[in-house]
């Protein structure tokens, strides 16, 4: 895989880091015991990945560079103009290694009687299915731009791959034009069997092969086609126009997105160096974007949708979402919560105790009021059906709903005009800080009193990604961590009061010092000989004060095992700083969401599971939730998730300062953590 130079041995840059992340995801892709249709749907999220740390990191750090700053502080002690050519030449590299991979898995496809064909490789049936296809589906909605004549380019969509055309004409002139490849047409074209064999043509190809008939009234010697994309920076501007709702100034802002500044243009290798020096001239790409030569086909991110073809044999596996032991859909959930907290744990539990909670409160008469945060909704959500229909029953529903959760800002902007017209008492988070807790509580009259219910959760509640993320719900009647999500609430109204907490932890207030107090305590009962260590599992840890206070109990003696999916600042194993701090990553079917952090606490452990990453945006930025996990029996469960993530030597890698994302090896039995999760929920239910 790619190596990366060290930056220092005090952090590891975030950006770099992050880009090793990506290529864990690209090693799936080059995994031959990943089945062949899975790979190419890795090689898709590696593509989309990139797409979006172009949108947002690349962007930041070109901004930084533009403003004239070095910048080295928040950037790991590389400058800033370096740290662009650095990552410019990661990708590259990435993306020569993607495409090795991609023409490995094309060939082994072959031997599976599965073949991608291009433009020339079309039999003659082929040829009359083609022909038909694109005049009734292609055609009259293909997007064609004539470039000749323009002063100017045409603003080109962020993101969108397009077929840059050059015809020689007879006349000896060049003539340009620009095809779209649209989002809204299936991009892979299955073409009809032959005998056993299956074939698919790309979207590109086949425009390849009818540009005679796109551009027939042109009297042309030749003509060739190239495709190009263009990133842009993904930052929201917000305009100062105070007689506009939030809604409007967010959804003209998501809009002006797709005007926002280059800062990467990807090209064929393959094309003519005439045709890109005419392209680079007219959309002025400056040497301060990231120029980057590429294959024939760009947004390979399609491959996440490549079609199954029937072929079961090429996929995983699928599992059947298991329920959760003492929790029924058939009976009401509040009376079996009112007796014990549970635990659920996506997507190896159903997801359907969430929406069936909802949907309970939506229709039960002695619920008064439902408050619930939302940052990304499904595209069909059953979550926000659920509170409509208690809408329209007569409870008083509170929605915060994070209109700015990026790239997803238009979703849920629709979704947020829908349960406004029904009613729903919407909160759009607070001024300068984004809401990204997950929680959710209902007030139940039972008697003369008012009960409460509710749910905290280390992931979105959306139905689509309860199938792929793993995260922890839990479901509690506990009155007093009701009582303090119940003030969080009151802070979204009234956020010039900071409200103090008892039992959960909260973003931005208090985060920090509370994680600081745990691992204090650790460091001194190392120090006592009492039981001391710590254990966490999150997506990203980039806060150097949080990196920081881990070097220290390390120093101190304290032993600390981390899972980190994503991005880590944190150097591991280096003497005298952090010889006792072991770091994991885990990339496999299922995307590690949770976010699990563990205390030994003189050996009465305090555990929590928490919707902030130790991110410096998690930690100051946003408004977070950690909840505290008091029920034993949770607790042990959620330490045996751990113990087997902690001992995975299939799926986990070594993460240190070398960043060669080797695979940890042992002698041990082989575990696949994912695997042998959902194996361990299996058996439970047996218990």
């Amino acid at each position: 895989m790619i190596k990366t130079e060290k930056t220092n041995n005090t952090y590891i840059n975030r950006e770099i880091s992050w880009l090793q992340f990506n290529a864990r995801v690209l090693q799936e892709a080059e995994d031959k015991n990943v089945p062949l249709i899975e790979r190419l749907r890795f090689l898709g999220i590696f593509s989309n990945n990139l797409d979006e740390f172009f949108k947002v990191r690349y962007a930041t750090v070109k901004r930084i560079a533009m403003a004239g700053k070095a910048g080295k502080s928040e950037l790991g002690g590389i400058k800033s103009s370096q740290l662009l050519e650095i990552i410019t030449q990661i990708v590259i590299e990435q993306q020569a290694e993607s495409l090795k991979i991609l023409s490995d898995i094309q060939n082994k496809l072959k031997k599976e009687n599965i073949f991608i064909i291009n433009e020339t490789q079309i039999s003659p049936s082929q040829h009359i299915f083609i022909k038909q296809y694109f005049l009734q589906k292609i055609s009259p909605a293909l997007v064609t731009i004539v470039l000749n004549d323009l002063v100017k380019l045409p603003l080109l969509k962020d993101s969108a791959a397009y077929l840059a055309v050059r015809m020689v004409l007879t006349s000896g002139d060049n003539q340009y034009a620009l095809i779209e490849i649209s989002k809204n047409m299936d991009r892979f074209v299955v073409l009809p069997m032959e005998g056993n064999k299956d074939y698919i043509i790309m979207l590109d190809d086949l425009l390849r092969y009818c540009l005679k008939d796109i551009f027939n009234i042109f009297d042309f010697q030749s003509i060739s086609a190239h495709m190009i994309k263009i990133t842009r920076d993904g930052e929201l501007d917000f305009e100062s126009d105070l007689s506009k709702s939030f809604i409007d100034k967010l959804s003209d802002s998501v809009k002006h997105r797709q005007i926002g500044e280059p800062v990467r243009f990807v090209y064929d290798q393959e094309i003519e160096e005439e045709t890109l020096q005419y392209l680079l001239k007219k959309m002025n790409i400056e040497e301060s974007d990231s120029i980057i030569p590429g294959g024939r086909y760009h947004n390979r991110r399609d491959y996440m949708g490549f079609p199954s073809l029937g072929r079961t044999d090429l996929l995983y596996d699928k599992i059947e979402p298991l329920p959760v032991k003492g929790l029924t859909l058939e009976q009401s959930i509040f009376t079996v919560i009112a007796e014990k907290d549970y635990l659920l744990y996506a997507p190896y539990h159903t997801f359907s105790y969430v929406v069936k909670f909802l949907r309970e409160a939506a229709l039960d008469p002695k619920v008064k009021t439902i408050k619930i945060t939302i940052y990304r909704l499904a595209q069909i959500s059953h979550i926000a059906s659920s509170l409509i229909n208690a809408a329209k029953n007569g409870k008083g529903v509170t929605v915060s709903i994070e209109l700015q959760a990026r790239f997803d800002e238009q979703a849920n902007i629709a979704y947020a005009e829908q349960m406004e017209l029904e009613g729903i008492n919407l909160i759009f988070g607070v001024q300068g800080l984004k809401v990204h807790s997950k929680m959710c509580v209902i007030e139940r009259e039972e008697g003369k009193k008012i009960k409460r219910y509710g749910f905290v959760s280390t992931g979105n509640f959306n139905e689509s990604t309860a199938k792929i993320y793993t995260d922890y719900t839990l479901f509690t009647a506990n009155q007093k961590i009701l009582k303090d999500i119940n003030k969080v609430f009151s802070f979204f109204e009234t956020n010039y009061l900071i409200y103090t907490y008892k039992h959960i932890i909260t973003s931005p207030h208090y985060t920090q010092k509370a994680f600081f107090k745990l691992i204090d305590t650790e460091i001194i009962n190392v120090k006592l000989g009492k039981p001391a260590g710590i254990r966490l599992k999150m997506n990203s840890i980039s806060s150097y004060k949080m990196v920081d206070k881990l070097y220290e109990a390390s120093r101190a003696g304290v032993k600390i095992q981390m899972v980190v999916r994503g991005l880590c600042c944190l150097v591991p194993g280096i003497k005298g700083m952090s010889e006792n701090i072991e770091v994991i990553s885990i990339v496999d079917k299922f995307l590690e969401h949770t976010r699990l952090y563990m205390f030994e606490n003189g050996g009465n452990p305090k555990v929590f599971i928490s919707s902030a990453d130790w991110m410096t945006r998690n930690i100051e930025n946003r408004v977070e939730v950690t909840c505290p996990i008091y029920d034993e029996e949770i607790k042990k469960e959620l330490t045996d998730t751990f113990d087997i993530c902690w001992s995975d030597n299939v799926k986990a890698r070594v993460i240190n300062l070398n960043q060669t994302n080797e695979y940890k090896k042992d002698n041990k039995p082989k575990v696949r953590s994912q695997f042998a999760t959902y194996e361990y929920y299996y058996n439970k239910l047996k218990e």
